[in-house]
């Protein structure tokens, strides 16, 4: 005869030890780690790519036209979230952009490998994608921009102070492909220039192009705001003080439309407080 007794049922009752019970069962085997890799892998991967997509994305500097501000191979975080809500490109913002109309095409390109397309797709390496530039946002819409001798720029007829102009650069380039003019920006375009004023081929000098040199605001990728690599270079990027001077602003100007507004307004508040960080 075993242990087991007859229960209130009329079954046999065991003394907890069965097959079935919590004490009796074997624990379950845990998966390996080496199974587990490629899900964490995957899920990683994923989310790299939503945060490229939709949040940050990290953009090499190939070139010396934003210097000092920006240096060859330094790398920037740009902004991706806010002109989902509506927010427009702002005066005084370093902004990436896609090329609007073959600016890059007597530059040199590179040819990534399958391994850094991949990684640069998912977001894991900065761009590989040799069509974006990136410059300051210097009129938006309805300003009018103006450059006579060396400067300084005017903006709605209000002179800019630009501590950020390369070191030995005029604020204006004197010549007669595109230094000197006077531009009224149109809706749903900016106004860019390099930081290297002499080192850059930015709006000034594509006015034959069908954009007659101006950035459409759907070219814009979003705006850097922090130098994030090398290590010895991190600083933030914040908007400088002469694009908020009085009287700089226009009726013309265009703001987000009212859905963008809602979303947009604590993010505009951070970036006034932004603006007062480093130069």
């Amino acid at each position: 005869m075993g242990n087991s007794t007859v229960g209130a049922g009329g079954g046999p009752q065991t003394d907890g030890e069965g097959p079935n019970s919590p004490r009796g069962r074997r624990p379950g085997k845990q998966r390996s780690f080496w199974k587990e890799l490629p899900i964490l892998i995957v899920v990683a991967l994923v989310l790299a790519l939503l945060i490229k997509t939709f949040l940050v994305q990290a953009f090499s500097i190939p070139s010396a036209s934003m210097q000092n501000t920006l240096q060859p191979g330094d790398r920037v975080l740009v902004d991706k979230l806010t002109p989902w809500f509506g927010s427009k490109p702002e005066r005084g913002e370093v902004v990436v952009f896609h090329d609007p109309d073959n600016w890059l095409q007597d530059e040199p390109t590179s040819n990534p490998n399958v391994i850094q397309r991949a990684l640069s797709f998912v977001g894991l390496m900065p761009s590989a994608n040799e069509h974006d530039l990136i410059k300051r946002v210097i009129g938006v819409a309805g300003d009018t921009v103006e450059c006579r001798g060396t400067g300084p720029v005017r903006v709605n007829g209000k002179a800019l102070t630009e501590p950020f102009v390369f070191p030995g650069n005029t604020s204006c380039s004197v010549d007669q492909q595109g230094g000197q003019f006077k531009v009224t920006v149109p809706p749903g375009k900016i106004w860019v220039m390099g930081d290297h004023r002499q080192d850059s081929a930015d709006s000034r000098y594509h006015s034959r192009d069908k954009n007659q040199g101006f950035v459409p605001v759907d070219k814009a990728v979003g705006r850097a705001f922090v130098i994030a690599w090398p290590v010895t270079r991190w600083a933030t990027l914040p908007i400088p003080d002469t694009f908020d001077q009085p009287g700089i602003n226009t009726a013309a100007a265009f703001a987000p439309d009212a859905l963008g507004l809602a979303g947009v307004v604590p993010v505009a508040l951070w970036r006034r407080g932004a603006r007062k960080g480093v130069a």
